[in-house]
Formats: C-alpha cells, sequence, structure tokens
C-alpha cells in the first residue's frame, strides 16, 4: 500500500498535493526541483500501469503529477481533458484535476527541449533534422523542431523504414540530431546510438538524457565542434513550466521569459550537486590530501582510486605494476574507472597515469568538473617516490614531459600553485 504524505498549506493559502508518476524512479530529481520553484508537497508516486488508473480516479486526493517513462501516453488516454500540444502528440507529462472532477492533461516536454536547445544556441529554422528514437519523447521533440521551423524532420529508430544500418545513408543530409532514446543513460554510459563522425553536414547535436552531464554522444559532438545540449536543461526547464501550471491552474503555464532566471540557477545547482570533482595531477601534487579536505568542506564522499584499486583486487597498483606490468595495471586502472568515475556527487583523486590511456578520458569527463593540479617540476622533486615504481623507473621529469599536456587537455579547470596554496591554507 502506498503511503501519500500530509499536504502543506502553500503560499497562497490552500493545500496542495503533486508528484511525478513513473514505474521505476530511484534517482528522480523532481521533488527537488519542484521545491526549488514552488511552495506545495511533491512527492514520487512509483506506479504498475492498473494502479495509473486509480490514480485518474482521483482516490489519492492529488491535485496533480507529472508523468515519465513509460506513462506519457496512457496518461493521456486517461485525461478527461488535454491541451492542444497533448492532443497532437498523444502523451501528457503534466496532469492537473479539474475543478468539477477528472484531470487535464499538458505536455510540458515541448518547452522544456525548446528551451534545451535555445539556451544552447542551436538554430534549427531551415535545418534538416533527424530524431533516434520513436517512443513517448519524440513526440514533443518533433512537435518543438515543427514549431522551431525545421525543413525536414526523419525518425531513425531500430525497426523503422531509416534504421541504425542505414541512417548514413538514408539521413545523410541531416545538420541536426536528436538522441531521443535512453541509449548512453547512466549505468550504460558506454552505448551511443550512432557515429556522429559519419555525418558530413551536421551542425549541431543534442540529447536528452542528463546523467550522465556529458554521454558518449555529446562529448563525441563537443570534440566534432559541433554545438551541443545535454538534457539537463530541458528536464529543469519542463519542471518549471510544470509548476506554473500546478501553481497557476489549469489555464496558465504557457513558458515565460522571467522564468529563465529561475531556470538557469536550479540548474546550476544540479549540476554542482550532481558533478564528482574528479582531481588529476601528477605523483605527489597532493590529490589525495586536497580531496579529503575538500571532501570534508562540502559534506561529499572521497574516494582515491589507488585505495580503490586495493579495495577492489586485493593488491596495490605497485604491486600489479611489479608483477605483471604497466599494460596489466592500465586494464585494471580502466575497468576501475568505469565503475566508478560514473558516479555522482563524490570527490575522486585518481591515479596520475589514468590520462595516458585515452579510453579513460570519457569516464573523467562523463560526470565530472575534472580539475588538474598543476605542481612545479622543483616541487614535485621533492616529493617521495618510494612507493611509486613508475616515477623511479622512468624519471619525474621524463613523466612530467609526457603527461602535462594531457591533464591540461582532459581537465575543466587548471589549479596552479598559488591556487593550491591558498586551498591548502585555508
Amino acid at each position: 500500500m502506498h503511503m501519500v504524505p500530509e499536504p502543506v498549506e502553500g503560499s497562497k493559502g490552500y493545500f496542495m498535493k503533486f508528484g511525478v508518476l513513473g514505474k521505476s524512479l530511484p534517482h528522480t530529481y523532481s521533488p527537488q526541483i519542484h521545491k526549488a520553484f514552488a511552495d506545495y508537497e511533491y512527492t514520487v508516486l512509483e506506479r504498475s500501469e492498473e494502479q495509473v488508473k486509480a490514480l485518474f480516479e482521483g482516490v489519492e486526493g492529488l491535485d496533480g503529477f507529472n508523468v515519465t517513462i513509460p506513462y506519457k501516453k496512457l496518461a493521456a488516454s486517461l485525461c478527461s481533458e488535454v491541451s492542444e500540444e497533448v492532443g497532437e502528440l498523444g502523451a501528457a507529462n503534466t496532469i492537473v484535476r479539474l475543478p468539477d472532477g477528472g484531470f487535464k492533461g499538458y505536455n510540458t516536454d515541448v518547452y522544456g527541449f525548446t528551451y534545451m536547445l535555445e539556451a544552447a544556441g542551436i538554430e534549427v529554422a531551415g535545418k534538416t533534422c533527424l530524431i533516434l528514437g520513436t517512443g513517448g519523447a519524440s513526440v514533443a521533440v518533433e512537435y518543438a523542431l515543427k514549431k522551431m521551423g525545421a525543413a525536414k524532420i526523419d525518425f531513425c529508430s531500430r525497426s523503422g523504414d531509416i534504421n541504425y544500418e542505414n541512417v548514413y545513408e538514408l539521413a545523410a543530409d541531416t545538420q541536426i540530431v536528436v538522441n531521443a532514446t535512453p541509449v548512453g543513460m547512466f549505468p550504460n554510459i558506454d552505448d551511443s546510438p550512432v557515429d556522429l563522425s559519419r555525418f558530413a553536414k551536421l551542425y549541431a547535436a543534442a540529447d536528452i538524457v542528463y546523467n550522465p552531464s556529458r554521454t558518449r554522444f555529446l562529448q563525441q559532438a563537443k570534440a566534432l565542434g559541433l554545438k551541443n545540449a545535454g538534457g539537463l536543461s530541458m528536464l529543469v526547464a519542463q519542471a518549471w513550466q510544470a509548476s506554473e501550471i500546478f501553481v497557476g491552474g489549469p489555464s496558465t503555464g504557457s513558458g515565460t521569459t522571467d522564468g529563465a532566471t529561475k531556470i538557469n540557477s536550479v540548474i546550476k545547482s544540479l549540476q554542482n550537486q550532481m558533478l564528482n570533482i574528479t582531481l588529476v595531477g601528477m605523483p605527489g601534487c597532493g590529490k589525495t590530501t586536497l580531496g579529503k579536505k575538500l571532501a570534508k568542506k562540502l559534506g561529499r564522499t572521497f574516494l582515491d582510486l589507488d585505495i580503490q584499486f586495493k579495495e577492489e583486487y586485493g593488491t596495490t597498483p605497485a604491486e600489479i605494476i611489479s608483477s605483471k606490468g604497466e599494460d596489466e595495471f592500465r586494464r585494471m586502472e580502466t575497468q576501475l574507472a568505469k565503475k566508478i568515475l560514473p558516479q555522482s556527487g563524490l570527490v575522486i583523486a585518481t591515479g596520475g597515469g589514468i590520462v595516458t590511456r585515452k579510453e579513460n578520458w570519457f569516464y573523467l569527463r562523463a560526470n565530472s568538473k575534472v580539475c588538474y593540479l598543476e605542481r612545479p617540476l622543483d616541487f614535485l622533486l621533492k616529493q617521495d617516490t618510494s612507493n611509486r615504481p613508475l616515477s623511479r623507473s622512468a624519471g619525474i621529469e621524463e613523466l612530467y614531459k609526457k603527461r602535462a599536456p594531457l591533464y591540461e587537455e582532459v581537465c575543466d579547470e587548471k589549479w596552479d600553485q598559488s591556487l593550491l596554496t591558498k586551498i591548502f591554507n585555508s
């Protein structure tokens, strides 16, 4: 039996109860987002299909709710009234109780997706677009692209006329690609729906996935120099419009420009919360010491990948390098990186050589702000290398020469000697 929390009196003086409806919502950010936008009770509603139908009979006394995968089309069919967008799309993600009974359905994904592209400076008018996927999210994406003036919109799916085998030939003129599938979503972050490099005319790529922050799809887009947009801005923007509908009633919520400041503030707050702070740099630069200090200050969990290596494999990096060689150690290190780096909200100290294997760069960037602790060579030469076989054999100078450019390239921020001294002394 599902327990519904007691209602809280809203700022307008009446009780308001809302929630987010889905089949499985273990990691949803919706309650946190809605709390930032408005004053009402907001809960998580994990329900089976039969329970969804009961929800529309009003038995739980909710004033409304948001709807996520896989119930958007079902929700639209159960509404007494629907907005113009839902009438055309057949999918609803925002539901409000009508004064005389029943519910009305809206689709705020259209607004959210439009906001996502505009915030990234992606211009749709006159462009040829390709939508990957034909599920509930794709219909809102198509509707938004049409409203933004797309010249042509194609769909790619596993069994469609355009599929993942022939898409590079049949959609060769694509200028904007939108991933409207869950491919690449945490925890299966290694996947990407298409190879963007095979579209010769590509101008931009957008991904509705927001966890990880930088999917393999988006990282490839950036590497190719394309305009790109990730799904977090869509998630927050559609929630803002939904909150306007909830508070103002079923006749409002058409997304106004004064919401941009609130939306961007919540996006920034969520990014700061979700992204790991991952420290890279030479052996002896202070990653572990600084990581512990940052984690304590921020109230986060600290993980040292060298310590995690020992816990995972029952042996140390130094022992593996000495007994099996560096290549075997790097292989094992990558497997550990795949497991730990895609998580959220951590402070992570990495091994000094993690950047030497390009495969690791994706994991470093996926869900982290990567910070390079840049120390001068004379500082590094003073550090103890007795438990670092690579530093002893190759020499700090040679390692520094090879690795420093890699740290520079992979990082989001570079923390130099003066900044590090200030942090350590604070």
